[in-house]
C-alpha cells in the first residue's frame, strides 16, 4: 500500500511511502485481536476488592432465639447474610487477573489491528516534526490541519519528544506512542493513526518477524 506523506501544515508532499503487506495488509483475526484486548484490560485490573465473609465479620456469635417454636424460620447468628450488616456470601477477594498469550498470538493481533487501520483509510502519514517549545495550542493546530480535531488518534513515534509528548497530555483524544510499546487495544479504540515517517521501518521491523 502507497499513502502520501503529509507536512504539519496538512500539505501533500512529494514524497510516498509504502508500507509492507506483511504487517498492514494481513487476513485480520479477529479472535487473536479479541484475546489481545481481552489481556491488555485484564492486566489494567488491580484485583484488590475483597469483602467480609461470616468468618471474617466482626459481630456476636451468641443465637438470636430460640430453635423451635417462634413460628418462624431459624436464626443462629447476627452475622448471617440475610441480616442487615451480615456477611457476604461467595464475595470476591483479592486475585491476579493476568494471563500469558503467544507471542505469536500477540503480533497477529497488532497486525490484524493495524491492516483493518490500512483498509478503512485511517492511517496518516507525516514528516518528522518537532515543536519549538511545549504549547497545546502547536499540536490542536496540527490536527485541525490533518482534519482529525474531533476524532481519538495516536501518534506513533519512533522515539521519545518532550515538546511533542507535552503538547498532547492535556488532549483527551490525543495520545503520543512510541512504536515499540504499540498495543492492539489503543490500535483497536483510536480512529486515526497518524505514523510519524521515519518509525514505519520500526514498526514494520518489530511486528513484521
Amino acid at each position: 500500500m502507497e499513502l502520501t506523506v503529509y507536512n504539519i501544515k496538512g500539505e501533500k508532499t512529494a514524497k510516498t511511502v509504502t508500507l509492507n503487506d506483511e504487517v498492514f495488509n494481513v487476513t485480520p483475526n479477529d479472535h487473536a485481536i479479541y484475546l489481545d484486548v481481552k489481556q491488555y484490560l485484564a492486566n489494567q485490573r488491580q484485583g484488590t476488592h475483597d469483602s467480609l465473609e461470616k468468618s471474617t465479620i466482626s459481630g456476636s456469635t451468641r443465637k438470636l432465639k430460640r430453635q423451635k417454636g417462634t413460628g418462624g424460620a431459624r436464626a443462629g447468628s447476627i452475622k448471617s447474610p440475610l441480616l442487615r450488616g451480615g456477611a457476604r456470601v461467595f464475595g470476591p477477594h483479592p486475585r491476579d487477573y493476568r494471563f500469558k498469550l503467544n507471542i505469536k498470538l500477540k503480533r497477529l493481533a497488532r497486525k490484524s489491528a493495524l491492516s483493518y487501520k490500512a483498509k478503512n483509510n485511517n492511517i496518516i502519514v507525516v514528516e518528522d516534526f518537532d515543536f519549538e517549545a511545549p504549547r497545546t495550542k502547536s499540536m490542536v493546530e496540527l490536527l485541525k490541519n490533518l482534519n482529525i480535531n474531533d476524532k481519538r488518534t495516536i501518534f506513533i513515534v519512533s522515539e521519545a519528544n518532550k515538546n511533542v509528548y507535552l503538547s498532547s497530555r492535556n488532549l483527551s483524544q490525543t495520545r503520543l506512542v512510541k512504536a515499540s510499546n504499540l498495543n492492539t487495544y489503543e490500535i483497536m479504540n483510536a480512529h486515526n493513526l497518524v505514523i510519524v515517517e521515519s518509525s514505519i521501518n520500526e514498526i514494520e521491523q518489530t511486528f513484521g518477524k
